[in-house]
C-alpha cells in the first residue's frame, strides 16, 4: 500500500510557515526572515519514503492585498485550499486570526483534514497555551491541534506522523528522487532577495525583484549573474550603497548560501536596475512568474 498527497500549509504571516516547511522537508527550501511577505510564491518540497509520497506546500501569508503583487499572493494562499488532502493551517501564540477572518471561514468550510498548528510555544507559558488550545477549538471545531515549536523542533515528529497517517491512499505524484517542482534560478532567486529582507529597512525589500540572466555550471563552479529589479531611482542608490558597498554585503552572502545550497563554488555577479511601478503591471509580474486572474 502506498499514500500520497498534497499537504499545504497556510496562515497569516510571520507565524513560521516557512520554518515549518524547511522542518518537514528536511531541507532549507522556503526562505525565512522576520519580515511580513517574506514568501511571494507557492513553494513545493517533496519528501518521500518507501511507502509514502508527501508534496508540501508553502504559501504567502494571508494578507489584505494593496497592489497587484499582493493579489497574485493572496490567490496562492486561496488556491492551497483547494487542492489539499491535509490542510495545515499555522498560527502562533500571538497571532490574531480575526484579522483574516474570512479566510478562516474558508478553512472551516474546507472538507480536506485540518491540522491546527500553534507554533513558538516555547515563548509562552502552559497555561496560556491551554487557553489557546481552547480558543482554537471553538475557531475551528473539525481542527486537530497541534503544539509545536518548529525552530526547535518540538512536535514536528509527532506532527509529521499524524500527515502520514490522514495520507490517502495513492501512487507518487512525482519521481521519487525529485525534492521541489521548482528549478534551480528561482531558488538563486530567493536566495539572494533573503539577504535583501535582511539587509534593508523599510519599503526597500517589497520593492524589489531579483531575475536571474545567466546560470552556466561547470564541474567545479556556478556562473551566476542576477538582476535586482526595484521601482524607482532613489531605490536603486539605496541598494547600490555608498561606493557599492550594500550590494558587495548581499552579494557575499548570498553566494555563501548558494555554494551550500549547490555543493559548488559559485562566481555572482549582481546588477540593479528600475522597472517602474512592477508590482502594479500585470506585464511585469507574469515576466516575473506571477500567476495573475
Amino acid at each position: 500500500m502506498h499514500k500520497s498527497g498534497f499537504v499545504n500549509i497556510v496562515g497569516n504571516p510571520n507565524v513560521g510557515k516557512s520554518t515549518l516547511m524547511n522542518q518537514l522537508v528536511g531541507e532549507r527550501l522556503s526562505i525565512i526572515t522576520s519580515k511580513a511577505q517574506t514568501t511571494r510564491h507557492r513553494i513545493m518540497g517533496i519528501v518521500n519514503g518507501e511507502d509514502f509520497q508527501i508534496v508540501y506546500s508553502d504559501t504567502p501569508g494571508v494578507l489584505k492585498p494593496k497592489y497587484r503583487l499582493q493579489e497574485s499572493m493572496l490567490d496562492l494562499s486561496r488556491s492551497a485550499l483547494v487542492d489539499a488532502d491535509v490542510l495545515l493551517y499555522v498560527t502562533d501564540v500571538v497571532d490574531n486570526w480575526e484579522k483574516n477572518e474570512d479566510f478562516v471561514d474558508k478553512v472551516r468550510q474546507n472538507p480536506a483534514p485540518k491540522l491546527l498548528v500553534i507554533n513558538k510555544i516555547d515563548l509562552v507559558t502552559q497555561e496560556t497555551l491551554e487557553n489557546l488550545v481552547e480558543q482554537w477549538h471553538r475557531v475551528l471545531p473539525e481542527a486537530e491541534v497541534h503544539p509545536i515549536s518548529a525552530l526547535r523542533r518540538f512536535g514536528v515528529d509527532t506532527l509529521l506522523n499524524r500527515i502520514k497517517e490522514l495520507l490517502p491512499e495513492c501512487p507518487p505524484y512525482f519521481d521519487k528522487d525529485e525534492l521541489t517542482d521548482r528549478p534551480a534560478r528561482f531558488f538563486v532567486n530567493e536566495i539572494i532577495r533573503e539577504k535583501i529582507l535582511l539587509n534593508y529597512d523599510k519599503e526597500i525589500p517589497y520593492s524589489v525583484e531579483v531575475e536571474v540572466e545567466t546560470f552556466k555550471e561547470e564541474d567545479s563552479l556556478i556562473r551566476i549573474g542576477a538582476i535586482i529589479y526595484v521601482e524607482r531611482d532613489s531605490q536603486k542608490g539605496i541598494i547600490i550603497g555608498r561606493g557599492g558597498k550594500m550590494l558587495k554585503r548581499v552579494g557575499s552572502e548570498a553566494r555563501r548560501d548558494l555554494e551550500a545550497f549547490f555543493g559548488k563554488q559559485v562566481f555572482l555577479q549582481l546588477f540593479v536596475k528600475v522597472e517602474r511601478d512592477w508590482r502594479n503591471r500585470d506585464q511585469d509580474l507574469r515576466h516575473f512568474g506571477y500567476e495573475l486572474k
